[in-house]
C-alpha cells in the first residue's frame, strides 16, 4: 500500500462522527432556555409521543424550517430465506420517514448554527 494511501485511511478513520441523544438535547435546551430540566425531558418525551402517534394514526407531522415526519407505504413484495430455501410474501406496510426542509438542508450544508 502506498504510504499516502496509508496515511489518507488512517486520517479517515480517526474521524469520530459526533453523536447528539436525547439527553444531550434535554441538557441543552435547559441550559439555553434555563428551564429545569426535568421540564424539559416531559416536554421533549411528549413531543416524541405526539409525533409516534400521528404517524401511527397515518397523519404526516409538518414543521415549518425544519422538515415533516412522514409515513411512507411500502408496497407488497417477495423476499428469499435464503437459510430455509423458502419464498416469503412481505405484506404492505407503513414506514415512518423524515423529510428535512429545504432551508435546514441547506444550513446543514454551509454549516451555520442558528
Amino acid at each position: 500500500m502506498h504510504a499516502r494511501l496509508k496515511t489518507r485511511l488512517d486520517k479517515f478513520k480517526s474521524i469520530k462522527l459526533k453523536t447528539m441523544t436525547k439527553a444531550d438535547i434535554v441538557n441543552e435546551i435547559s441550559r439555553t432556555t434555563g428551564i429545569e430540566k426535568t421540564v424539559v425531558l416531559k416536554t421533549v418525551e411528549s413531543f416524541m409521543d405526539t409525533v409516534k402517534g400521528s404517524l401511527q394514526e397515518g397523519n404526516n407531522v409538518y414543521l415549518r424550517g425544519f422538515g415533516s415526519f412522514i409515513v411512507k407505504k411500502r408496497a407488497e413484495k417477495t423476499a428469499r430465506d435464503i437459510s430455509k430455501g423458502l419464498t416469503i410474501k412481505i405484506p404492505e406496510h407503513n414506514v415512518p420517514s423524515f423529510k428535512p426542509a429545504k432551508t435546514f438542508i441547506g444550513e446543514v450544508k454551509e454549516g451555520r448554527k442558528k
